[in-house]
Protein backbone atom coordinates (compact mmCIF):
# COMPACT_ATOMS: atom_id res chain seq x y z
CA UNK A 1 0.00 0.00 0.00
CA UNK A 2 1.40 3.37 -0.85
CA UNK A 3 1.93 6.29 1.26
CA UNK A 4 -0.69 8.74 1.04
CA UNK A 5 2.18 11.16 0.41
CA UNK A 6 2.82 9.31 -2.69
CA UNK A 7 -0.73 9.12 -3.90
CA UNK A 8 -0.61 13.29 -4.16
CA UNK A 9 -1.26 14.96 -7.35
CA UNK A 10 -0.09 18.26 -7.40
CA UNK A 11 -3.21 20.78 -8.09
CA UNK A 12 -6.07 17.67 -7.04
CA UNK A 13 -8.17 19.26 -4.11
CA UNK A 14 -10.54 17.38 -2.09
CA UNK A 15 -12.75 20.26 -1.78
CA UNK A 16 -13.78 23.94 -2.29
CA UNK A 17 -13.39 26.71 -0.08
CA UNK A 18 -15.97 29.30 -1.16
CA UNK A 19 -14.59 32.62 -1.05
CA UNK A 20 -15.04 35.13 2.07
CA UNK A 21 -17.26 37.53 1.85
CA UNK A 22 -16.54 38.90 5.20
CA UNK A 23 -13.33 41.47 5.32
CA UNK A 24 -10.82 40.16 7.16
CA UNK A 25 -10.04 42.24 10.03
CA UNK A 26 -6.54 40.51 11.28
CA UNK A 27 -3.49 41.81 9.88
CA UNK A 28 -0.58 39.57 10.79
CA UNK A 29 2.75 39.89 11.00
CA UNK A 30 4.85 38.92 8.34
CA UNK A 31 7.06 37.15 10.58
CA UNK A 32 3.97 34.76 11.36
CA UNK A 33 3.30 33.64 8.03
CA UNK A 34 4.48 30.41 6.17
CA UNK A 35 7.39 31.59 4.10
CA UNK A 36 7.46 28.23 1.86
CA UNK A 37 3.90 26.09 1.39
CA UNK A 38 3.06 22.97 3.91
CA UNK A 39 4.26 19.83 2.61
CA UNK A 40 0.58 18.62 2.53
CA UNK A 41 -0.81 15.54 -0.19
CA UNK A 42 -2.78 16.39 -3.15
CA UNK A 43 -5.43 14.17 -3.03
CA UNK A 44 -9.44 14.11 -4.71
CA UNK A 45 -12.15 13.37 -2.12
CA UNK A 46 -12.13 9.83 -3.62
CA UNK A 47 -8.53 9.21 -2.97
CA UNK A 48 -8.80 10.37 0.47
CA UNK A 49 -11.97 7.81 1.37
CA UNK A 50 -10.49 4.85 -0.86
CA UNK A 51 -6.90 5.13 1.41
CA UNK A 52 -8.55 5.52 4.73
CA UNK A 53 -10.70 2.86 4.27
CA UNK A 54 -7.65 0.70 3.05
CA UNK A 55 -6.27 1.66 6.20
CA UNK A 56 -8.99 0.71 8.42
CA UNK A 57 -8.76 -2.99 6.65
CA UNK A 58 -5.80 -3.12 8.23
CA UNK A 59 -6.98 -2.76 11.36
CA UNK A 60 -6.86 -5.36 13.98
CA UNK A 61 -8.91 -5.15 17.17
CA UNK A 62 -11.66 -6.99 19.04
CA UNK A 63 -14.26 -6.20 16.43
CA UNK A 64 -12.87 -8.29 14.08
CA UNK A 65 -10.98 -10.93 16.08
CA UNK A 66 -10.03 -12.39 18.87
CA UNK A 67 -7.10 -10.75 21.14
CA UNK A 68 -6.14 -12.81 23.78
CA UNK A 69 -3.53 -10.02 25.61
CA UNK A 70 -3.31 -10.91 29.12
CA UNK A 71 -3.46 -8.45 31.85
CA UNK A 72 -5.45 -6.26 29.27
CA UNK A 73 -8.66 -7.59 29.67
CA UNK A 74 -9.37 -6.69 25.80
CA UNK A 75 -12.49 -7.65 25.11
CA UNK A 76 -16.00 -6.79 23.08
CA UNK A 77 -17.64 -3.61 23.76
CA UNK A 78 -21.20 -3.14 23.19
CA UNK A 79 -22.14 -0.80 20.78
CA UNK A 80 -25.14 0.65 22.95
CA UNK A 81 -22.42 2.23 24.97
CA UNK A 82 -20.51 4.01 22.05
CA UNK A 83 -24.47 5.18 21.43
CA UNK A 84 -25.41 6.58 24.45
CA UNK A 85 -21.76 7.95 24.62
CA UNK A 86 -22.51 10.04 21.57
CA UNK A 87 -26.03 11.18 22.70
CA UNK A 88 -25.61 15.00 22.04
CA UNK A 89 -26.74 16.14 25.59
CA UNK A 90 -23.64 14.41 26.48
CA UNK A 91 -20.75 14.32 23.85
CA UNK A 92 -21.31 18.18 22.88
CA UNK A 93 -21.15 19.25 26.66
CA UNK A 94 -18.44 21.97 27.34
CA UNK A 95 -16.51 21.05 31.34
CA UNK A 96 -17.22 25.21 31.80
CA UNK A 97 -20.67 25.41 31.45
CA UNK A 98 -23.00 26.28 35.20
CA UNK A 99 -23.68 23.91 37.24
CA UNK A 100 -26.89 25.16 38.69
CA UNK A 101 -27.91 28.76 37.44
CA UNK A 102 -28.21 29.84 33.89
CA UNK A 103 -27.03 26.63 31.75
CA UNK A 104 -26.93 24.20 34.74
CA UNK A 105 -29.40 22.25 33.66
CA UNK A 106 -27.41 21.05 30.82
CA UNK A 107 -24.86 19.48 33.14
CA UNK A 108 -26.67 18.36 35.73
CA UNK A 109 -27.35 15.14 34.26
CA UNK A 110 -23.64 14.34 33.08
CA UNK A 111 -23.06 15.58 36.91
CA UNK A 112 -25.62 12.58 37.62
CA UNK A 113 -23.91 9.71 35.57
CA UNK A 114 -20.69 11.15 37.60
CA UNK A 115 -22.64 10.95 41.16
CA UNK A 116 -24.18 7.57 40.75
CA UNK A 117 -20.37 6.08 38.96
CA UNK A 118 -19.10 7.09 42.07
CA UNK A 119 -22.36 5.12 44.31
CA UNK A 120 -21.96 1.98 41.75
CA UNK A 121 -18.25 1.73 42.28
CA UNK A 122 -18.55 2.02 46.22
CA UNK A 123 -20.88 -0.85 46.26
CA UNK A 124 -18.85 -3.49 43.34
CA UNK A 125 -15.79 -2.56 45.47
CA UNK A 126 -16.87 -2.64 49.23
CA UNK A 127 -15.20 1.37 49.20
CA UNK A 128 -16.52 4.89 50.98
CA UNK A 129 -16.18 6.92 48.32
CA UNK A 130 -14.52 7.29 44.69
CA UNK A 131 -12.85 10.32 42.60
CA UNK A 132 -13.54 9.74 38.81
CA UNK A 133 -10.75 11.96 38.05
CA UNK A 134 -7.72 9.81 36.91
CA UNK A 135 -7.23 9.28 33.42
CA UNK A 136 -6.19 5.85 33.18
CA UNK A 137 -4.52 3.11 35.34
CA UNK A 138 -1.53 4.05 35.83
CA UNK A 139 -2.79 7.82 36.60
CA UNK A 140 -5.39 6.13 39.44
CA UNK A 141 -2.06 4.40 40.96
CA UNK A 142 -0.37 7.81 41.61
CA UNK A 143 -3.24 9.07 42.70
CA UNK A 144 -3.59 6.30 45.15
CA UNK A 145 0.02 6.44 46.46
CA UNK A 146 -0.59 10.21 46.29
CA UNK A 147 -3.65 9.36 48.71
CA UNK A 148 -0.85 7.25 50.92
CA UNK A 149 1.52 9.61 51.25
CA UNK A 150 -1.00 12.91 52.64
CA UNK A 151 -2.23 10.32 55.59
CA UNK A 152 1.14 9.75 56.65
CA UNK A 153 2.38 13.24 56.33
CA UNK A 154 -0.84 13.74 58.19
CA UNK A 155 -0.71 11.50 60.98
CA UNK A 156 3.10 12.20 61.51
CA UNK A 157 4.27 8.44 60.21
CA UNK A 158 7.82 8.58 59.11
CA UNK A 159 7.17 6.06 56.15
CA UNK A 160 9.68 5.76 53.28
CA UNK A 161 8.91 2.05 51.22
CA UNK A 162 6.26 0.72 49.47
CA UNK A 163 6.46 -3.20 49.19
CA UNK A 164 5.71 -4.66 45.39
CA UNK A 165 5.49 -8.60 44.65
CA UNK A 166 8.07 -9.55 42.35
CA UNK A 167 5.25 -10.10 39.45
CA UNK A 168 3.71 -7.19 39.54
CA UNK A 169 2.83 -4.28 36.58
CA UNK A 170 5.61 -2.40 36.15
CA UNK A 171 3.50 0.63 36.64
CA UNK A 172 3.46 -0.26 40.46
CA UNK A 173 6.66 0.62 41.21
CA UNK A 174 6.66 3.65 38.87
CA UNK A 175 3.87 4.90 40.80
CA UNK A 176 5.28 4.32 44.01
CA UNK A 177 8.66 6.25 43.09
CA UNK A 178 6.84 8.47 41.24
CA UNK A 179 5.29 9.46 45.20
CA UNK A 180 8.90 9.40 46.85
CA UNK A 181 9.01 5.85 48.03
CA UNK A 182 11.76 3.50 47.45
CA UNK A 183 10.86 0.16 46.31
CA UNK A 184 11.13 -2.90 47.96
CA UNK A 185 10.21 -6.82 45.93
CA UNK A 186 8.50 -9.31 47.43
CA UNK A 187 9.36 -12.88 45.93
CA UNK A 188 7.07 -15.21 45.05
CA UNK A 189 6.67 -18.79 46.40
CA UNK A 190 6.73 -21.92 45.34
CA UNK A 191 3.23 -21.79 44.15
CA UNK A 192 3.36 -18.15 42.04
CA UNK A 193 2.57 -16.67 45.36
CA UNK A 194 3.74 -13.12 47.05
CA UNK A 195 5.44 -15.35 49.67
CA UNK A 196 4.37 -14.00 53.39
CA UNK A 197 7.04 -15.44 55.23
CA UNK A 198 9.09 -12.83 53.11
CA UNK A 199 6.25 -10.21 53.72
CA UNK A 200 7.15 -10.86 57.68
CA UNK A 201 10.31 -10.26 57.37
CA UNK A 202 10.57 -6.87 55.11
CA UNK A 203 7.49 -5.51 57.21
CA UNK A 204 8.70 -2.44 59.63
CA UNK A 205 7.99 1.37 60.64
CA UNK A 206 8.92 2.98 57.58
CA UNK A 207 6.39 0.76 55.55
CA UNK A 208 3.87 2.81 54.23
CA UNK A 209 1.91 -0.14 52.43
CA UNK A 210 1.96 -2.68 49.75
CA UNK A 211 0.59 -2.56 46.19
CA UNK A 212 -0.98 -5.77 45.88
CA UNK A 213 -2.80 -7.17 42.09
CA UNK A 214 -5.41 -9.45 42.71
CA UNK A 215 -5.28 -12.38 41.28
CA UNK A 216 -1.79 -11.76 40.70
CA UNK A 217 -0.79 -11.56 36.85
CA UNK A 218 0.14 -15.42 37.04
CA UNK A 219 -3.70 -15.43 37.21
CA UNK A 220 -3.42 -16.44 40.56
CA UNK A 221 -5.79 -15.60 43.40
CA UNK A 222 -3.80 -15.13 46.59
CA UNK A 223 -5.92 -17.20 49.64
CA UNK A 224 -3.94 -15.17 51.98
CA UNK A 225 -4.76 -12.21 51.01
CA UNK A 226 -6.52 -11.29 53.95
CA UNK A 227 -3.99 -11.81 56.40
CA UNK A 228 -1.28 -9.68 53.99
CA UNK A 229 -3.53 -7.12 54.11
CA UNK A 230 -3.60 -7.66 57.85
CA UNK A 231 -0.04 -7.49 58.61
CA UNK A 232 0.79 -4.34 56.79
CA UNK A 233 -2.08 -2.74 58.94
CA UNK A 234 -0.53 -4.12 61.78
CA UNK A 235 2.63 -1.47 60.91
CA UNK A 236 0.25 1.20 60.19
CA UNK A 237 0.89 0.44 56.61
CA UNK A 238 -2.03 0.81 53.85
CA UNK A 239 -2.83 -2.05 51.14
CA UNK A 240 -3.20 -0.94 47.85
CA UNK A 241 -5.48 -3.40 45.27
CA UNK A 242 -4.09 -3.32 41.81
CA UNK A 243 -7.71 -3.21 39.57
CA UNK A 244 -5.85 -4.13 36.62
CA UNK A 245 -7.19 -8.03 37.26
CA UNK A 246 -10.82 -7.40 38.49
CA UNK A 247 -12.26 -8.85 36.19
CA UNK A 248 -11.49 -12.29 37.58
CA UNK A 249 -13.48 -11.67 40.80
CA UNK A 250 -15.99 -8.71 39.87
CA UNK A 251 -19.56 -9.77 41.41
CA UNK A 252 -17.81 -12.25 43.43
CA UNK A 253 -15.32 -10.63 45.87
CA UNK A 254 -15.41 -6.89 46.91
CA UNK A 255 -11.57 -6.06 47.42
CA UNK A 256 -12.40 -3.55 50.45
CA UNK A 257 -14.08 -7.05 52.14
CA UNK A 258 -10.13 -8.11 51.60
CA UNK A 259 -9.01 -5.37 53.32
CA UNK A 260 -7.94 -2.84 50.87
CA UNK A 261 -7.99 0.54 52.39
CA UNK A 262 -7.52 2.35 48.09
CA UNK A 263 -8.65 0.57 44.80
CA UNK A 264 -8.05 1.64 41.51
CA UNK A 265 -9.84 0.30 38.18
CA UNK A 266 -8.97 0.46 34.94
CA UNK A 267 -12.61 1.02 33.33
CA UNK A 268 -11.20 0.88 29.98
CA UNK A 269 -10.60 -3.00 31.03
CA UNK A 270 -13.15 -4.26 33.47
CA UNK A 271 -16.05 -2.27 31.96
CA UNK A 272 -17.02 -1.34 28.71
CA UNK A 273 -15.25 0.80 27.28
CA UNK A 274 -12.45 1.57 24.29
CA UNK A 275 -9.08 0.15 24.42
CA UNK A 276 -5.81 -0.06 22.94
CA UNK A 277 -3.71 2.47 20.59
CA UNK A 278 -2.90 4.20 23.73
CA UNK A 279 -6.18 5.62 24.92
CA UNK A 280 -8.92 6.35 25.96
CA UNK A 281 -8.79 5.21 29.50
CA UNK A 282 -10.01 5.82 33.41
CA UNK A 283 -8.38 4.67 36.11
CA UNK A 284 -11.07 6.08 38.97
CA UNK A 285 -9.67 5.88 42.68
CA UNK A 286 -11.73 4.51 45.84
CA UNK A 287 -10.81 4.78 49.23
CA UNK A 288 -12.17 3.91 52.38
CA UNK A 289 -13.11 6.24 55.46
CA UNK A 290 -9.66 7.32 56.93
CA UNK A 291 -8.63 8.32 53.26
CA UNK A 292 -11.73 10.43 52.02
CA UNK A 293 -10.34 13.43 53.10
CA UNK A 294 -7.65 13.12 50.94
CA UNK A 295 -9.30 12.58 47.70
CA UNK A 296 -8.86 15.44 44.85
CA UNK A 297 -11.04 17.83 44.10
CA UNK A 298 -13.76 18.07 42.86
CA UNK A 299 -16.35 15.49 44.02
CA UNK A 300 -19.70 15.70 42.99
CA UNK A 301 -22.23 15.94 45.34
CA UNK A 302 -26.01 15.37 45.57
CA UNK A 303 -27.48 18.71 47.53
CA UNK A 304 -31.10 18.05 49.86
CA UNK A 305 -33.12 19.65 46.85
CA UNK A 306 -31.51 16.62 44.35
CA UNK A 307 -29.87 18.42 42.95
CA UNK A 308 -25.83 17.92 42.25
CA UNK A 309 -23.10 20.15 42.45
CA UNK A 310 -18.80 20.09 42.86
CA UNK A 311 -17.44 20.02 46.14
CA UNK A 312 -14.15 22.11 46.31
CA UNK A 313 -14.10 21.91 50.41
CA UNK A 314 -11.87 19.27 50.95
CA UNK A 315 -8.57 21.07 53.06
CA UNK A 316 -6.47 17.75 53.06
CA UNK A 317 -6.78 17.22 49.55
CA UNK A 318 -3.99 16.40 47.25
CA UNK A 319 -5.39 18.72 44.90
CA UNK A 320 -6.33 18.47 41.51
CA UNK A 321 -4.71 15.24 39.32
CA UNK A 322 -6.62 16.05 36.05
CA UNK A 323 -8.32 18.73 34.39
CA UNK A 324 -12.10 18.72 35.12
CA UNK A 325 -13.83 15.47 35.93
CA UNK A 326 -11.86 12.66 34.44
CA UNK A 327 -12.50 11.08 30.37
CA UNK A 328 -16.45 11.62 31.20
CA UNK A 329 -17.25 9.36 27.98
CA UNK A 330 -15.00 6.96 28.69
CA UNK A 331 -16.73 6.39 32.15
CA UNK A 332 -20.30 6.87 30.37
CA UNK A 333 -19.56 3.90 28.74
CA UNK A 334 -19.28 1.56 31.58
CA UNK A 335 -21.84 3.02 33.43
CA UNK A 336 -24.15 2.17 30.86
CA UNK A 337 -22.35 -1.41 30.51
CA UNK A 338 -22.66 -1.52 34.56
CA UNK A 339 -26.51 -0.84 34.45
CA UNK A 340 -27.13 -3.38 31.77
CA UNK A 341 -25.20 -6.27 33.20
CA UNK A 342 -27.13 -5.32 37.03
CA UNK A 343 -25.44 -7.87 39.84
CA UNK A 344 -26.45 -10.88 37.98
CA UNK A 345 -24.61 -10.11 35.10
CA UNK A 346 -21.52 -9.02 36.51
CA UNK A 347 -21.18 -12.22 38.53
CA UNK A 348 -21.91 -13.80 35.06
CA UNK A 349 -18.62 -11.84 33.99
CA UNK A 350 -16.11 -12.82 36.25
CA UNK A 351 -17.26 -16.71 35.87
CA UNK A 352 -17.36 -16.96 32.56
CA UNK A 353 -13.86 -15.19 32.47
CA UNK A 354 -12.59 -17.97 34.69
CA UNK A 355 -14.48 -20.75 33.09
CA UNK A 356 -12.82 -19.57 29.40
CA UNK A 357 -9.53 -18.99 31.05
CA UNK A 358 -9.41 -22.80 32.48
CA UNK A 359 -10.47 -24.40 29.41
CA UNK A 360 -7.45 -23.14 27.85
CA UNK A 361 -5.15 -23.95 30.26
CA UNK A 362 -6.32 -27.31 29.99
CA UNK A 363 -6.10 -27.62 26.42
CA UNK A 364 -2.42 -26.37 26.07
CA UNK A 365 -0.87 -27.89 29.07
CA UNK A 366 -0.13 -30.78 26.94
CA UNK A 367 1.87 -28.76 24.46
CA UNK A 368 3.25 -25.91 26.13
CA UNK A 369 4.91 -25.68 29.46
CA UNK A 370 2.69 -24.18 32.59
CA UNK A 371 5.40 -23.71 35.82
CA UNK A 372 1.88 -23.00 38.17
CA UNK A 373 -0.90 -25.49 36.71
CA UNK A 374 -3.47 -25.20 39.18
CA UNK A 375 -6.80 -23.43 38.97
CA UNK A 376 -6.34 -20.33 37.58
CA UNK A 377 -8.69 -16.86 37.08
CA UNK A 378 -9.23 -15.01 34.30
CA UNK A 379 -5.55 -15.55 32.64
CA UNK A 380 -3.37 -18.43 32.31
CA UNK A 381 0.52 -17.82 31.82
CA UNK A 382 2.35 -20.45 29.48
CA UNK A 383 6.28 -20.49 29.07
CA UNK A 384 7.54 -21.52 25.56
CA UNK A 385 10.41 -23.03 27.07
CA UNK A 386 10.26 -26.17 25.73
CA UNK A 387 9.84 -24.88 22.19
CA UNK A 388 13.11 -23.26 22.73
CA UNK A 389 15.13 -26.75 22.81
CA UNK A 390 13.99 -26.28 18.86
CA UNK A 391 15.35 -22.35 18.79
CA UNK A 392 11.89 -21.58 18.91
CA UNK A 393 11.07 -18.89 21.24
CA UNK A 394 7.64 -17.47 22.65
CA UNK A 395 8.23 -14.04 19.83
CA UNK A 396 8.06 -16.56 17.02
CA UNK A 397 4.98 -18.25 19.13
CA UNK A 398 3.46 -14.63 18.65
CA UNK A 399 4.56 -14.01 15.10
CA UNK A 400 3.06 -17.19 14.27
CA UNK A 401 0.02 -16.77 15.74
CA UNK A 402 -0.79 -13.76 13.67
CA UNK A 403 0.15 -15.53 10.45
CA UNK A 404 -3.15 -17.69 11.61
CA UNK A 405 -5.20 -14.70 12.12
CA UNK A 406 -5.12 -14.45 16.19
CA UNK A 407 -3.23 -11.33 17.54
CA UNK A 408 -0.63 -12.55 19.88
CA UNK A 409 -1.21 -12.45 23.68
CA UNK A 410 1.44 -10.63 26.49
CA UNK A 411 4.78 -12.21 25.95
CA UNK A 412 8.03 -11.92 28.17
CA UNK A 413 5.52 -10.76 31.16
CA UNK A 414 5.26 -11.57 33.97
CA UNK A 415 9.13 -11.10 34.48
CA UNK A 416 9.19 -14.49 36.97
CA UNK A 417 8.33 -16.97 34.40
CA UNK A 418 10.80 -17.81 31.27
CA UNK A 419 9.46 -17.39 27.65
CA UNK A 420 6.27 -16.62 29.04
CA UNK A 421 3.22 -16.28 27.11
CA UNK A 422 0.00 -14.71 28.82
CA UNK A 423 -3.36 -15.21 27.62
CA UNK A 424 -6.91 -13.97 28.95
CA UNK A 425 -9.48 -15.13 26.75
CA UNK A 426 -12.15 -12.70 28.52
CA UNK A 427 -15.58 -14.01 29.36
CA UNK A 428 -16.84 -12.27 25.91
CA UNK A 429 -15.46 -15.33 23.38
CA UNK A 430 -17.66 -18.15 22.31
CA UNK A 431 -16.41 -22.28 22.50
CA UNK A 432 -15.67 -22.18 18.95
CA UNK A 433 -13.69 -18.97 19.03
CA UNK A 434 -11.34 -20.72 21.80
CA UNK A 435 -11.22 -24.01 20.29
CA UNK A 436 -9.63 -22.05 16.77
CA UNK A 437 -7.20 -20.55 18.64
CA UNK A 438 -6.12 -23.57 20.65
CA UNK A 439 -5.91 -25.35 17.70
CA UNK A 440 -3.75 -22.56 15.89
CA UNK A 441 -1.74 -22.83 19.16
CA UNK A 442 -1.48 -26.24 18.86
CA UNK A 443 -0.34 -26.18 15.45
CA UNK A 444 2.39 -23.77 16.38
CA UNK A 445 3.91 -26.21 18.79
CA UNK A 446 4.05 -29.03 16.50
CA UNK A 447 5.70 -26.78 13.79
CA UNK A 448 8.50 -25.67 16.60
CA UNK A 449 9.65 -29.60 16.22
CA UNK A 450 9.09 -30.31 12.83
CA UNK A 451 9.69 -26.94 10.64
CA UNK A 452 11.06 -24.07 13.28
CA UNK A 453 12.12 -22.22 10.57
CA UNK A 454 9.07 -21.46 9.63
CA UNK A 455 8.00 -19.81 12.99
CA UNK A 456 11.29 -17.67 12.47
CA UNK A 457 10.15 -16.26 9.69
CA UNK A 458 6.98 -15.66 10.43
CA UNK A 459 4.70 -13.49 9.70
CA UNK A 460 4.50 -13.64 5.96
CA UNK A 461 0.70 -13.13 5.36
CA UNK A 462 1.02 -9.98 7.37
CA UNK A 463 1.10 -6.41 5.53
CA UNK A 464 4.31 -6.17 7.54
CA UNK A 465 6.72 -8.95 7.66
CA UNK A 466 9.33 -9.54 10.65
CA UNK A 467 10.90 -6.35 11.74
CA UNK A 468 14.27 -6.03 13.31
CA UNK A 469 12.81 -5.02 16.90
CA UNK A 470 16.00 -4.31 18.07
CA UNK A 471 17.42 -1.84 15.99
CA UNK A 472 13.90 -0.65 15.94
CA UNK A 473 14.33 0.32 19.53
CA UNK A 474 17.26 1.31 19.59
CA UNK A 475 17.64 3.60 15.87
CA UNK A 476 14.01 4.80 16.16
CA UNK A 477 13.83 7.19 12.90
CA UNK A 478 10.20 7.48 12.38
CA UNK A 479 10.93 10.21 9.78
CA UNK A 480 12.78 7.99 7.66
CA UNK A 481 9.26 5.85 7.42
CA UNK A 482 7.72 8.68 5.44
Amino acid sequence: MKLVFEKSVAGRRGLTIAKSDVPTSINLDASLLRQTDAELPELSELDVVRHFTELSEKNFGVDTNFYPLGSCTMKYNPKVCERIAAYPGFAHLHPLLPQLRGGGMLTQGALEVIYDMDMVLREICGMSAFTMQPMAGAHGELTGIMMMAAYHQDRGNHKTTVLVPDSAHGTNPASASIAGYGIKAVPSDENGLMCIDALKEMLNDEVAGIMLTCPNTLGLFNPHVREICDLVHSVDGLAYYDGANLNAIVGRVRPGDLGFDIVHLNLHKTFATPHGGGGPGSGPVGVVDKLVDYLPVSTVVKRSDGTFALDYDKPKTIGYIAPFYGNFGVFLRAYVYILMAGKEGLERISENAVLNANYIKEKLKPYYDIEHGQLCKHECVFSATRQVENGVHALDVAKGLIDAGYHPPTMYFPLIVKEALMIEPTECESKETLDGFINAMIEIAKKAETEPETLKAAPISAPVGRLDETKAARELNIASLA
